[in-house]
């Protein structure tokens, strides 16, 4: 260890996966946990669009699950060291200051690319604006936020500017309230809509707004209200709460699980999964030698804790010329004394000791030899002393060096399969703290509110709710006591070549890119299957992982699972599938129907709500919606595995959105480990969030109620009509035009596009729609048999003029 912390630093292979090396002079810094981590930090990036993001992806950065629209770009974070940042830069990335000083992001970044995509001539003189959204909300304090996004005609071309002005309120003036311009998103090369790059601030509601192009369109819209007011709690009973009072890690949270079943018997069982995960241990290591081409290092063939620990190895200049280069074993110390020639110098080469100590049967008992990431070896090594090898990890006696045993908490008066299940889990990423005290204030509320609040006992008699807490609890354990920026699980997939103890920080599968749906062997962007330091390493293959195979298990076994929650943080997100796509051409996962969407956006007003009656947090609009409409396409997510093959609806939330300073207004970002006040803080709001969903969950568990639906005409023009469905909640709408019965294989009312709504239906001439509509719990409309012989089916004439 101490060899290693002395050797020098070297831009070229600083960063794992930025580069190979290229010289025999240097090697890579520990990214050690240790003191000041070598000046490890959270960084912004600001990178022109998300091929920016893919890149990154590809160089194996360790990119943060966070993304925010800048006036120039996207702003994206990555944990790097001072080195790491400079490759970066040398490679043309605009890499800003460290945000985890909570510095003020004031600074514009770089010019605009030279390389500009031409201008796409287009045939209309006047585009077309289609209004997304448009809406005022209050975030923390009451501050006012206004958000608007609309989509453009012309919107391929770069040079379309979007302008909206809005009033201060019902008979106030257009302009009245402000005026300002919109900025251009565009996704994988492909233009999206344009949007305000954050929230604008704003000190009156408005109540209508208007949009005008420079390509002559022109738009005037409502203005709504984002998020519903806060509920109003009632009843004599009081409700408990704030059942965490510091981080936790796996160990603590499980025993704390396990006592919450012994102490509600009644109300819960404990259910061990299946797959016990490789453990909080690791080989033990040592490292000799300074320059690239005479470094070499060892690794147990034990682990750590079990004996590893315990290997030495020396080497020895023998003090006597023309010695040969041997090898003893003794116990468990290695010494290999080295070859000398005629004066007496030292010419064993690190490649000569590599071959001698795997070539000794005691020694290779033990441990195995390795030059420095490929390296040829053919620097002459120094002598050391006698160098402990180390597994290196930090944590207490009371965090076992076993593989752990995962264990879910199963919440519900009626456990037999016959109510419908919830599915909660947290910490998939090692380094969100906060994530798993939410998960285990969710439980303390449901248990200890069960007995004397009537809303959490209908909830808890009504459900049968599954919560994980730590779905990746090695990583977790090492990010807690080693390494903070952890991200992935501690399970080493990499060859000699990546294997030294300089990389021990990049080590691990990202678990939330190990599931089979829309996973990078599949095609899909936004993890690697090649680099096995890549901060978004998908394993080596679909389902590789214990803790992924676990999630898999489990919804598996209990099929009455229908929906579920993913926590993560940070950023204040609120999502839902698909959650990946190929790049070339943007190609995403089949997107859910409109009646799904329509149940996903209803739900979120409620949930978003409950989490804003904590402090007041709003999460934003433009963070709220599909995966790869508000972040970044992440393939093998766990989301998309239980929505594609399961049919499960699934969320996923990202705790931590940034917080508005009015001063100097501007959002700052809380980053993965804010002080615990502030986490405590954001645990609470989204535990809120967590009985939000299974309040959406018992609504649609008990749901016995048909929806209602009718034809709504959008546009009468000479020789058409434009039109299309209204329905009373959520559901999906099967139609037909031809005059027959409308069955489940008939056409299904689809979405427009991307938060464009539902589509709209042209007919030329006098046309007989008839149509019936089914929500997401499986009620029909008027109770019409689709399958069978009824007539009670809608029926109207859209007439053409």
């Amino acid at each position: 260890m101490l060899a290693l912390l002395a050797l020098p630093l070297a831009l070229a292979v600083s960063a794992p996966g930025l580069a190979n090396p290229t010289s025999d002079s240097a090697v890579a810094p520990d990214r050690s946990s240790s003191g000041d981590q070598n000046g490890v930090g959270l960084m912004r990036i600001v990178v022109a669009d998300k091929s920016g993001i893919d890149r990154l992806n590809e160089l194996g950065v360790d990119l943060a699950e966070y993304v925010k629209p800048v006036d120039n770009g996207i702003e994206v974070h990555a944990i790097l060291s001072p080195e790491e940042s400079q490759a970066l830069r040398d490679q043309g990335f605009d890499v800003q200051d460290a945000i985890s000083d909570q510095s003020d992001y004031a600074e514009n970044v770089a010019e605009r690319s030279a390389a500009v995509r031409a201008v796409q001539s287009l045939a209309a003189s006047t585009d077309t604006l289609t209004v997304l959204r448009s809406e005022w909300f209050t975030s923390l304090d009451d501050q006012l936020f206004l958000n608007v996004e609309v989509k453009s005609s012309a919107g391929a071309d770069s040079t379309t500017v979007l302008t909206v002005s809005w009033d201060r309120g019902a008979g106030t003036e257009i302009g009245s309230g402000g005026t300002t311009t919109l900025s251009r998103f565009t996704d994988a090369g492909q233009y999206m809509y344009h949007r305000f790059s954050n929230p604008l601030a704003i000190d009156v509601a408005p109540s209508r707004a208007t949009i005008t192009s420079n390509k002559g369109g022109s738009v005037t819209v409502d203005v709504g209200r984002w998020l519903g007011s806060p509920r109003k709690v009632t009843g004599d009973h009081p409700y408990v709460s704030d059942f965490v009072d510091h981080y936790m890690d796996p160990t603590e949270v499980t025993a704390r699980f396990t006592s919450l079943a012994a102490e509600f018997p009644k109300l819960t069982q404990l259910i061990d999964l299946p797959y016990k995960t490789n453990g909080y241990r690791r080989q033990a290591q040592a490292q000799f030698g300074t320059a690239t081409a005479s470094i070499l290092y060892v690794t147990s063939k034990a682990y750590g804790s079990e004996g590893g620990n315990d290997i030495t190895m020396s080497l020895v200049n023998p003090g006597a010329a023309n010695a040969p280069l041997t090898v003893g074993v003794s116990g468990k110390a290695v010494t290999v004394n080295l070859a000398t020639n005629g004066s007496g110098a030292v010419t064993s080469t690190a490649a000569q000791v590599v071959a001698a100590v795997n070539g000794h049967a005691d020694a290779a008992k033990l441990l195995t030899a390795s030059t420095y990431r490929g390296n040829a070896g053919t620097g002459v090594v120094a002598a050391t002393g006698v160098t402990q090898l180390t597994d290196n990890l930090k944590a207490p006696a009371s965090v076992s060096r076993d593989p752990f045993q995962m264990k879910v908490l199963r919440i519900g008066k009626h456990r037999d399969g016959s109510k419908v299940g919830v599915f909660l889990y947290c910490q998939e990423h090692a380094r969100e703290w906060v994530t798993p005290l939410v998960c285990v204030e969710s439980a303390e509320r449901l248990l200890r509110n069960y007995a004397q609040d009537p809303n959490t006992r209908k909830i808890v008699d009504d459900l049968d709710i599954f919560i994980l807490p730590v779905v990746n609890p090695d990583g977790a354990h090492y990010s807690m006591y080693d390494y903070n920026m952890q991200r992935k699980n501690m399970t080493n997939y990499c060859p000699a070549a990546s294997a030294d103890p300089a990389n021990r920080n990049a080590w691990g599968v990202d678990v939330n890119r190990n599931f089979s749906v829309g996973s990078v062997f599949d095609g899909y962007n936004g993890a690697s299957a090649t680099s096995c330091t890549s901060e978004t390493f998908a394993g080596p293959s679909e389902l590789s992982e214990p803790e992924a195979r676990n999630e898999v298990w489990l919804v598996d076994n209990f099929p009455n699972i229908k929906l579920s929650m993913n926590t993560h943080s940070y950023g204040g997100y609120f999502m839902w599938p698909p959650g990946a796509y190929k790049t070339a051409g943007r190609e995403v996962l089949p997107r859910v129907d409109q009646g799904t969407e329509a149940f996903f956006w209803t739900s979120s007003d409620y949930i978003l709500s409950r989490v804003q009656e904590y402090r007041g947090t709003a999460i934003w609009p433009g963070r709220t919606g599909p995966v790869t409409d508000v972040l970044y396409s992440a393939a093998g997510n766990s989301a998309d595995e239980h929505w594609y093959n399961r049919g499960i609806i699934g969320w996923d939330f990202e705790v931590g959105a940034d917080v508005y300073n009015p001063a100097t207004k501007r959002f700052t970002a809380v980053g993965f480990q804010p002080p615990f006040a502030e986490g405590h803080e954001e645990a609470m709001e989204f535990a809120n969030g967590n009985i939000g969903i299974l309040e959406v969950a018992r609504a649609y568990a008990t749901d016995k109620i048909q929806p209602k639906s009718t034809v709504k005409i959008v546009k009468q023009e000479p020789g058409e009509t434009t039109f299309t469905f209204s329905v009373s909640e959520p559901a999906n709408v099967y139609y037909t035009l031809d005059g027959s019965r409308p069955t489940f294989d008939s056409p299904k009312l689809a979405l427009a596009g991307m938060r464009e709504g539902v589509q709209n239906i042209t007919v030329k001439s006098n046309t007989t729609v008839n149509w019936f509509s089914v929500d997401i719990a499986g009620n029909v409309e008027s109770n019409y048999k689709p399958d069978g012989n009824g007539k009670n089916h809608n029926k109207q004439t859209v007439s053409v003029k």
